[in-house]
This record gives C-alpha cells, structure tokens and sequence, in this order.
C-alpha cells in the first residue's frame, strides 16, 4: 500500500497502513489481491533478528508468528535473495520504534544478511480499501489519468516502483515515454479516485521534457 508524504519527507502513499501496504498489477485470485506488507531491512543482533520496514498500518496482524509471507527481490536484494520464495514469521518484538522479526527459515545473522532487500506479501480481500484516505492500494491507482494542475492530461500511470527510500508512480506520457514521479504531496497534490485521475505538479524534467534550447 502507498500513503501520501508530506513534501520533502521521503515515499509514501500506496496501500493499507502506515506508512504503506501496497499492492502490485495483477488481476486478483480467487476474490484476493496480493499487497506488499513490508521490506526487509538489515540484520539486528547474531540471532537472525531482521529489521522490517514496515509497509502497513496492521503489522500486529500482517506479521504474527505463524503468518507466511511472499517473496520478491526489491531493488537492493542479494543474488541469494532470488532464492527466496517464503518466510515463515517465527516472532515479532518492537525495540525502539523498529519492527523486528525472525523467520523459521533464517537461522542466524548469516542467514539473515542473504534475504536484506526481500519484500514482504499478503493476500488481502480484492474489494479493501486503507482506512486512511490518504493511502491507497496500487491497484486503486493503477490506470488512472495522470493530469497537469491546469487540467491537461499528461499520461496514464501504468505501475508503482516501491523502493527502499520512496514509491514512485510510473507515468507513461501521451507520446510513449515512461517518466517517475516520487509519489509525495509536492508532486502529487490530488489524487481523485471518483474522477479516475491524478494531478501532478509538473515541471521540466518530471513529465514534461525539458525545453530544447
């Protein structure tokens, strides 16, 4: 899920928590979407501890010992991360604000060091929605027209790249072209599901290409 940030604060704005709990394209399967819950970030101690970067507003729910999570290389995993297809949420304990988990498949620090950068999945009813109205699952997103704040379309946003430090929203523009726009309130003042767009604060470079001098 993705949820707004506010300008100059880092990614936000996809899904179903706090700060985001974001689903990828796909069709749903059997009455479920898929939404990622969180990424995992380094290790904490020699046990296997991992710190989670937490992706949803639920994570007492979405990471209790027993859930099983999904999978997926994110940007910065290891090669041997590609291996990974499922963890099993073995505990969870806060310490200092930070999530921390282990997994039955991660044995110590060794281990844990390998799946750094993995993201975490769960299936979630198709028809959810975030509680929060600044949030969003990506398939809410997903296909709606991407507008100027003057009203002129720009593109259609066709995907959202979650990464370790920001979301961004994928813009393919009128003429073909794939732009990013970090998915933050400066840049993205309004996102209107009921009228299907999008506005998005353009500016040389982000959308719009720079002027040929």
């Amino acid at each position: 899920m993705t949820d707004y940030a506010d300008p100059g604060v880092g990614p936000q704005r996809t899904g179903g928590g706090t700060p985001r709990e974001a689903s990828p394209a796909g069709a749903p399967n059997g009455g479920l979407r898929e939404v990622m819950v969180g990424r995992i970030g380094r290790p904490h101690g020699l046990r296997g501890h991992l710190v989670i970067d937490v992706r949803t507003d639920e994570p007492e729910v979405r990471f209790t010992p027993g859930a099983v999570l999904r999978t997926e290389a994110g940007p910065s995993a290891s090669p041997e991360a590609l291996r990974v297809s499922q963890l099993t949420v073995e505990s969870a304990r806060w310490h200092q604000e930070r999530l921390l988990l282990t997994f039955a498949e991660v044995p110590d620090r060794t281990a844990a060091e390998r799946i750094r950068g993995l993201l975490l999945f769960v299936d979630v009813p198709a028809d959810a929605v975030p509680e929060d109205p600044e949030e969003f699952y990506d398939h809410q997103l997903l296909g709606l027209a991407v507008v100027d704040e003057a009203g002129a379309t720009l593109g259609t946003l066709t995907r959202v790249q979650h990464g370790a430090a920001q979301d961004l929203l994928v813009v393919t523009t009128t003429d073909g072209r794939d732009a990013l726009v970090p998915f933050v309130k400066a840049l993205v003042p309004q996102v209107d599901l009921a009228a299907g767009h999008i506005v998005v604060a353009d500016r040389p470079g982000l959308i719009a290409p720079f002027a040929e001098d």
